[in-house]
């Protein structure tokens, strides 16, 4: 498919089939404008999700193969959870799910990640997950650093949850381990909702590290469409202070 132009898809049109994706780059579909809630999850429920830069229009993509990590695979290593029980017993450490989803959006974007200049979260990126979260389908996991004067953010991620699939988008940590502990509480969550797999997007050897692997397109697809038709949990009773596993 290389050499073919990718579609731009207009508000209300419908974004392409995700098998039209291109070889080069990997997985870009399609170009637009439209951010907004409706066409944030037509994207997630057809296995799209956005990715651009400031000076770009909005970018769709659907890479193949796909990185999961599905919540049972999920490796945790000893000296991480030593440290996540050290932390928790001491009142170090707390976590919170949707408490400041707007705080870890920002720190996220703040986030220097090696080989790009600047940020992919920009400006619109927040805002439209904002109103995605205040929809009730973005959601955020906190990792608190307790201090005598009072609690600050140590580190954390945020997704995008319809039905009983989860949809990674990025973490970040202040700290040692402090976005490992967040994605270790996530799992232990949708673990206990009965959520299958989180979708990863793009494969990198630290996910890698962490139990995630690559999946054929098709096979993701199949998943997405049988998790998102499923009935979700409720996120509002989900979201509330726990102790680190």
């Amino acid at each position: 498919m290389t050499g073919r132009r990718i579609a731009w898809v207009e508000p209300g049109t419908p974004l392409p089939d995700p098998e039209l994706a291109l070889d080069d780059p990997p997985g870009l579909l399609a170009a637009g404008r439209d951010l907004g809630v409706a066409r944030l999850i037509e994207a997630y429920t057809n296995g799209i999700f956005p990715w651009y830069s400031d000076d770009q229009p909005v970018l769709w993509w659907s890479p193949d193969p796909r990185m999961v990590l599905v919540p049972e695979e999920f490796h945790l290593s000893r000296s991480l959870r030593q440290r996540c029980r050290r932390m928790r017993r001491s009142g170090a450490w707390a976590v919170t799910f949707d408490a400041a989803f707007d705080d870890v959006v920002s720190a996220c974007a703040q986030s220097v990640r090696h080989g790009q200049p600047g940020t992919w979260i920009t400006t619109e990126m927040r805002e439209a997950y904002g109103g995605l979260h205040r929809a009730g389908f973005a959601h955020s996991v906190e990792i608190w650093r307790h201090h005598p004067e009072g609690r600050r953010l140590a580190g954390g991620l945020y997704g995008v949850a319809i039905g009983r699939m989860f949809f990674g988008e990025s973490m970040f940590s202040r700290e040692a381990d402090a976005s490992k502990a967040a994605l270790a509480a996530l799992v232990d969550l949708l673990r206990r909702h009965a959520y299958p797999v989180i979708d990863c997007q793009q494969a990198t050897a630290h996910l890698s590290s962490l139990g995630a692997r690559e999946i054929p397109r098709a096979d993701f697809l199949r998943l997405v469409r049988e998790c998102t038709r499923q009935a979700a949990p409720d996120w509002r009773a989900m979201a509330i202070e726990l102790p680190l596993a």
